[in-house]
């Protein structure tokens, strides 16, 4: 699908959208919720419904500039998700947050008597499905929540929707380095036109010949 097809200029979003389409980041799902169709721009014909990369890439600019303005260790960034793992960490890594990939346990973010206890101002998270306790215990603290999010995701106790395949292994890296390189602009960090030192390559989880996701 061409620019023309999406109605978008190619100087309006931060990467080239052939970028955005080799990713896969505009493949939702067969299923959506009615907060997420804002979102959708079409369905094909299989039936997955396909998200607007334009607004993907307006919501990217606007976290970026939200997340920039937290102190990077109190904020949070969660993946269940085993392809968004190595995403949050490296993205974490880059912009100087806390990152969780795998299982948050109970009390995390709301118990300060246990050892894994993390005081958060905020969280981003990588599905709000997966990462569905986490999300509960930031209602719970009043704690504001950027989420990827797809087109049947819940949105519940979600400030901040990115609307992305959250599934996939290219979509994530790409969304989580863009993230990253973004809030590095925001703060002043790297030059308006700066690239990251880290390549995209070192974002996206590596699947081993055992299976294994690395």
């Amino acid at each position: 699908m061409s620019s023309e097809d999406l109605h978008i200029e190619e100087g309006e979003l931060l990467i080239p959208l052939e970028m955005y389409l080799a990713a896969g980041v505009r493949i939702g799902t067969r299923m959506k919720s009615k907060f997420m169709e804002p979102f959708i721009y079409s369905v094909r014909p299989d039936g997955l419904y396909l998200l607007d990369v334009k607004k993907t890439d307006e919501r990217i600019r606007l976290a970026a500039k939200f997340i920039a303005r937290y102190d990077p260790p109190r904020v949070v960034a969660v993946s269940g998700r085993q392809y968004g793992h190595r995403p949050v960490k490296k993205f974490c890594g880059v912009v100087g947050c806390k990152a969780i990939a795998g299982r948050v346990l109970p009390g995390t973010f709301t118990n300060p008597a246990l050892k894994h206890f993390i005081e958060a101002d905020l969280m981003i998270v990588t599905d709000p499905r997966v990462d569905e306790q986490a999300i509960d215990e930031a209602g719970k603290m009043g704690i504001p929540v950027v989420a990827l999010c797809d087109t049947d995701s819940p949105i519940s106790y979600v400030d901040l929707i990115i609307p992305t395949n959250n599934r996939g292994r290219k979509a994530l890296a790409l969304v989580y380095w863009l993230l990253a390189r973004e809030v590095l602009r925001a703060r002043g960090e790297l030059p308006p036109d700066g690239e990251l030192s880290v390549p995209l390559s070192e974002f996206e989880a590596k699947v081993l010949a055992t299976g294994e996701v690395v």
